[in-house]
């Protein structure tokens, strides 16, 4: 049985007594590890209310927010920090420890790179980047820092207990040696195109900020229309501020299947779709196939992502796929398991599937539940164990960079062969040209 990442979670869950290490490296004086983070919120409202219970825990000193209707709910909950509504200049804020990111995706990888350059904490919302290239920049930098700087990308389902139950039962060997995989969400939020300029954004949004790194678009109201912590549905599919489905509920329902194969990046993308490639919005209907290879514990396996009423086959003619929104089936030699964030049914199929190859974890074995997913990395950022996050900048930018590889395949409209090490596809250079998307002038990944 595999169990490194089951060393990590055990490890992960001891709350301890280890040093605390801040972003200054100091250890005693005012950045004491009893002392609280000093933490800039980056995104006020709509996702950013979720953190407002978590974040009463430490000293948000910093707010950055480009709509002002969306600030008076953040001051009245952190009445002392100072209001920004550029990051750029949040980011320098003096003694700041650690930042909570809940802007648009398409200023994620930015804010996230800034931020470890400036040695600060960073907890990222989904996607952690919407190119290759960004997830890239970010776990290049991230390696560089990882000993001191904790982590996390708001997977945050994460903490469910399923998917520990899940990585032992495939670990232990309930389906015997892993074959294949496919993962699935049935969200549709189907675009025409970029809506019609309407006069200009209202004084209170800062159009230009919202748009940030992205090349300009008029604004629209519609684009800021939705409801708290929603909002990201009104936006995401645009291929300018997001990567629709396989970003957004994508970023969740993979994470079911990453956290038990032990990926890093894939040999070999496929992408289908019957819908032809719009410049201006991703796809909704499509399906994207990548090759992993063998690792210490199992052998190649494929992994296929199916979104927007796309659907992998069912293992058995009476179980109905279409009946759980998101999900995975995990396909052995001995059966299958089918699985949502919080259920998983165990299906022992053949002649020598009697399990009695599989010997479940005992007691001492079981791995401990991960617990409150934000205060996981407010703890990390304080106990000397940054890398011990679950979804760290490692992890999740494999990840995402895998998942933005299918959009590359889609768009490139053949099979791609990729050299994760070097980060290009050698079998179609044309394809490279997707890696990585146009920003405006000014704006950089590194400053």
């Amino acid at each position: 049985m595999h169990t490194s990442r089951r060393d990590f979670l055990a490890r992960s869950a001891l709350a301890g007594a280890g040093m605390m290490i801040l972003p200054t490296g100091t250890l005693f004086g005012q950045n004491r590890p009893s002392n609280r983070l000093n933490v800039a919120l980056i995104g006020a409202y709509g996702r950013g209310e979720a953190h407002y219970k978590t974040l009463h825990d430490e000293n948000v000193v910093a707010l950055c927010e480009v709509n002002d209707l969306n600030l008076p709910f953040a001051v009245k909950e952190f009445p002392k920090a100072k209001v920004y509504k550029d990051w750029r200049k949040c980011l320098d804020h003096p003694g700041l420890d650690a930042v909570v990111c809940c802007t648009p995706d398409h200023h994620h990888a930015f804010i996230a790179n800034w931020a470890l350059l400036r040695d600060l904490h960073v907890y990222m919302e989904k996607p952690l980047a919407i190119t290759v290239a960004e997830a890239r920049i970010v776990r290049e930098t991230y390696s560089k820092k990882q000993d001191k700087l904790a982590t996390q990308v708001g997977m945050q389902r994460h903490a469910y207990p399923n998917f520990n139950r899940l990585r032992e039962m495939i670990h232990g060997g309930a389906i015997g040696a892993l074959r294949d995989v496919a993962v699935w969400g049935n969200r549709q939020i189907p675009r025409p195109g970029y809506l019609p300029d309407v006069g200009g954004a209202p004084a209170t949004l800062d159009w230009d900020l919202w748009l940030g790194p992205s090349p300009f678009h008029p604004f629209n109201p519609d684009y800021v229309s939705g409801g708290v912590g929603m909002n990201c549905l009104q936006w995401n599919m645009y291929w300018d501020w997001g990567v629709g489905q396989i970003g957004d509920m994508g970023s969740h329902t993979m994470d079911i299947v990453w956290n038990v194969i032990d990926a890093e990046l894939p040999t070999k993308i496929t992408a289908t779709s019957p819908e032809t490639y719009n410049p201006e919005v991703t796809p909704v209907n499509a399906t994207a196939s990548y090759q992993f290879a063998a690792n210490g514990w199992r052998d190649a396996i494929r992994v296929t992502w199916y979104q927007g009423g796309a659907m992998p086959g069912s293992p058995l003619p009476w179980v109905d796929l279409n009946k759980i929104g998101h999900g995975a089936w995990f396909k052995g030699e001995h059966g299958f398991i089918i699985a949502d964030f919080n259920n998983r049914l165990l299906f022992p199929y053949g002649p020598k599937a009697d399990l009695s190859y599989y010997a479940p974890p005992k007691p001492d074995e079981v791995l401990p539940d991960l617990g409150h997913f934000q205060k996981q990395w407010t703890e990390a950022c304080k106990n000397g164990r940054p890398k011990e996050t679950a979804c760290n900048f490692k992890y999740s930018a494999d990840m995402i960079e895998t998942m933005c590889l299918g959009l590359v395949a889609f768009r490139a409209g053949a099979p791609l062969d990729y050299d994760g090490a070097r980060g290009v596809v050698t079998n179609n250079s044309a394809a490279n040209e997707f890696l990585t998307k146009p920003y405006r002038e000014g704006w950089t990944m590194v400053g």
